[in-house]
């Protein structure tokens, strides 16, 4: 049976629609959502979005969030969320090496939210450079 998806960042709808299968990185691994799933609220982390569609899974990176299971439908609310296509490796590169210079320079025990900050930049990094690079 289908359910619905709607993926949501903070500038605008990414996607809406009735889909077969939605696979999503959860705190505690991947989660398989199906239509019937019992109602779920969980963070989610950096990393790969897939769902069936059609009979052909399509795939975007995410970044933090949260996202609610019903019965009927799953929505994502998520920080970032690009198809390969979107992805610009060099910036995203350019991106995470910031990131990295920036958390060597941090000192890791009076700045606890600037350490966090930056390894979430990287993960999300991470995600799109995988994605990315997997359609090269």
């Amino acid at each position: 049976m289908p359910i619905q998806l709607d993926i949501v960042t903070p500038e605008k709808k990414v996607f809406s629609d009735v889909v077969e299968d939605i696979y999503l990185p959860t705190q505690l691994g991947e989660t398989g959502i199906l239509s019937g799933h019992t109602a779920l609220v969980t963070p989610l982390e950096p990393g790969e979005l897939r769902y069936k569609k059609d009979g052909e899974y399509i795939e975007f990176a995410i970044g933090e969030g949260f996202m609610e299971a019903t019965q009927e439908s799953v929505t994502v609310l998520t920080d970032i969320c690009a198809c390969h296509e979107e992805i610009d490796e060099d910036v995203v590169e350019a991106a995470m090496k910031r990131a990295e210079d920036a958390l060597a320079d941090t000192d890791h025990t009076a700045d606890p939210s600037q350490v966090l900050a930056l390894q979430a930049t990287i993960a999300k990094s991470l995600a799109q450079l995988k994605l990315k690079r997997r359609y090269k």
